[in-house]
């Protein structure tokens, strides 16, 4: 599985992790500060400063929240730049970006060493010259040791700021308190850290510093299963009556379950934003409307999945239900280190793997264990799936133990490497080719020599059309093949799309239904070779 580069070098942490680690409430109370510069439409532009962002050694996530957190106070963000450690660079964007917006907020390039240059790029965009903040000086002395007498040395180089700054200590509207450490401002532009923590609880605390509380802006989301093309003569006229009022904005998925664009309307107005959402709605194909509402089901499971099993006479309740009670079986047999849920990718696991996230999460609200997975990878898997499974290892905070091979030969490197196993969750339907071969039970043995394993199977009466009904109702992501006309799914090699959901549209161009359409399941396996 590939990794993602680290949130946060080494150099930056080393930068200014020392004193900010001190941004902790203190004993003092300061009175929120005031904010002169606010009037009705507010703007803001943002300067990403570091090397490392421009190299990708570092991942950019101080964007997303200060673009976020900026827009719920009120405030528009115009623009994003990403510049180095470059001293012109840095002096022309502020200065560029100072007579532009309301506001300028700049994350990163503060610190102890030599490529630190922001506070002299701001200084230098006003014409100042840096000097030493006496505050800054004490600050800097209390948690750094550093020494006053000696200030070309790196532990005062944060207290080296341009002359006509001003110090903001973040105010924290729950504790009434102030921050022991400021953000630097300079006339209209305040100085952050590149720290994404650091960086968001100083902004957080700042808030009302930024608030524009002339302006709210209302939302409505509409989510559509077509795509762009063939919705895109409505988004215009739409945007044709009401672009002056209503911003609306159309962002394509192609890996979501559930729809395949997002629309997005945004206005000052509520009135106006409601005359373009039903203008928007009016124009829809209403077949394509999908009623979808963004969650987090695995956050949700142990509330969600309950809810389903306590619907009093439903018989797909019934099954839920009676699939739950055998994993609450297991895990009173069992630890949870002592478990493990076989996992591939497919329908039928990530059915099994959010029952048992579930289960675990109503036994352990707190503290919760790690579940554990055995991923068995076979040759010429999908791209697709691989990339699922990583993704779902993810979500769930999974313990992944991936072996290659046959199933066989994967068990015993599994009671090799990981003795403390004891039990294995298995997805298997009685409609699968081997288990209605078999006197399969929830709780059975592997065979004789084979490595010796408690197979679970909570979902042996569930059917196709359960397994879908379970992962549709509650919005789980499953794989994204099977939106494209697979039904069961093996590798490159063996499986193919099922011709029992191909289809040819209204303009002659050959497709597949996805797979929870297959209206008879007997023919789930169509696609497969074996």
């Amino acid at each position: 599985m590939s990794k993602l580069l680290p949130l946060v070098s080494g150099r930056a942490l080393f930068r200014i992790g020392v004193v900010w680690s001190h941004l902790r409430a203190s004993s003092v109370v300061m009175a929120a500060p005031t904010n002169s510069l606010v009037r009705h439409h507010t703007t803001a532009g943002v300067i990403i400063i570091g090397d490392e962002i421009l190299k990708g050694y570092t991942q950019d996530t101080n964007t997303y929240f200060i673009c976020r957190k900026l827009h719920s106070l009120g405030v528009k963000v115009e623009r994003v730049s990403v510049i180095g450690d470059d001293l012109p660079t840095i002096a022309d964007e502020v200065a560029q970006f100072s007579k532009r917006y309301t506001y300028v907020l700049t994350a990163g390039g503060i610190g102890p060493t030599h490529d630190d240059l922001t506070f002299q790029g701001v200084a230098d965009a006003f014409g100042e010259k840096l000097e030493p903040n006496p505050e800054l000086v004490e600050l800097c002395q209390k948690y750094l040791g550093a020494d006053a007498s000696d200030m070309s040395s790196p532990r005062m180089k944060m207290a080296l700021v341009p002359e006509s700054a001003k110090l903001l200590f973040g105010y924290d509207n729950k504790t009434k308190q102030k921050a022991r450490y400021p953000i630097v401002s300079v006339r209209n532009v305040f100085v952050f850290p590149g720290v994404p923590a650091l960086m968001e609880k100083a902004l957080t605390m700042l808030e009302d510093v930024f608030s524009n509380k002339d302006v709210t802006f209302h939302f409505k989301e509409v989510y559509v299963s077509t795509d762009e093309t063939s919705i895109a003569p409505y988004l215009n006229i739409v945007d044709a009556k009401h672009h002056s009022k209503v911003q609306l904005g159309s962002y394509p998925d192609w890996y979501n379950n559930y729809y395949r664009v997002k629309l997005t309307l945004e206005s000052e107005s509520e009135d106006d934003l409601k005359e373009a959402h039903q203008h928007l709605l009016s124009l829809l194909p209403q077949d394509k409307v999908v009623d979808y509402v963004e969650r987090d089901p695995v956050g949700q499971a142990a509330q969600e999945v309950y809810g389903l099993a306590d619907k009093d006479g439903d018989p797909f309740g019934i099954k839920v239900k009676a699939a739950l009670s055998v994993v609450e079986e297991c895990l009173e047999k069992y630890d949870v280190p002592e478990l493990c849920v076989s996992f591939n990718g497919g329908k039928d696991c990530t059915a099994l793997l959010h029952l048992v996230h579930a289960a675990i999460a109503k036994k352990y609200p707190v503290g919760r264990p790690q579940l554990q997975v055995l991923y068995i990878q076979r040759p010429s898997p999908f791209p697709e799936t691989e990339d699922f499974i990583s993704k779902t290892a993810e979500r769930y905070n999974l313990k992944m133990h991936t072996m290659s091979g046959a199933y066989k030969e994967a068990l015993q490197e599994l009671k090799r490497t990981q003795p403390q196993i004891q039990a294995v969750l298995m997805g298997q339907r009685r409609g699968d080719p081997y288990v209605s071969r078999t006197n399969m039970a929830a709780f059975c043995m592997t065979d004789s020599g084979w490595p010796q394993y408690m197979r679970v199977n909570p979902m042996l009466e569930f059917t196709f059309h359960d397994v879908w009904g379970f992962l549709r109702s509650l919005y789980l992501p499953y794989c994204i093949l099977y939106d494209r006309g697979y039904t069961s799914l093996g590798n490159m090699v063996n499986t193919k799309q099922n011709p029992d959901l191909k289809y040819v549209d209204e303009f002659g161009v050959t497709r597949y239904k996805p797979a929870y359409m297959l209206e008879d399941e007997t023919g789930e396996r169509d696609g497969r070779h074996s």
